[in-house]
């Protein structure tokens, strides 16, 4: 079955992508979430003008992408957890944490475009990558500190 992507799927295409995929995969996945238009003349036609539009927008996009990466590369954000001997965590810090704090900072960051594999469970200074598009991921600096112990 041939389908014009209409977003980006991971793994599969990009937006506007004419691409071969399974029957039951194009109909019961694709289709239904609309991420996908079956292949017929008439809709590559409107592909071809969605296309032009999705160039023009990607540019603006990634134009605010870059302005919003220098802003962001100057940014540390500042953990206090409780540590145990070992500078190991007693919690952890995760992309949800750092995306609570970009947004205390005045950036509002999607949690899920914070690449993060695994939560930060020790003590020290992290540069956490960011993909704010396609083609551009910035680093923040995280810095996880002991908790100050009450006296």
């Amino acid at each position: 079955m041939e389908v014009i992507l209409k977003e980006d799927v991971p793994k599969l295409g990009h937006r506007g992508d004419v691409i071969k995929v399974a029957e039951g995969y194009g109909r019961n996945y694709l289709l239904p979430r609309k991420l996908a238009i079956e292949a017929t003349a008439a809709n590559k036609s409107v592909i071809e003008q969605m296309k032009q539009a999705a160039v023009r927008r990607s540019a603006v996009e990634k134009a605010d992408s870059e302005a919003l990466s220098k802003q962001l590369e100057t940014v540390t954000l500042s953990f206090h957890r409780k540590a145990g001997e070992k500078e190991h965590l007693f919690g952890s810090v995760t992309s949800s944490d750092i995306a609570e704090a970009l947004v205390h900072k005045g950036f509002n960051i999607d949690r899920r475009k914070i690449q993060l594999s695994d939560p930060l469970k020790s003590l020290g200074e992290f540069d956490v990558p960011i993909r704010l598009h396609r083609d551009v991921t910035c680093r923040v600096k995280v810095v996880i500190e002991k908790e100050p112990e009450a006296a």
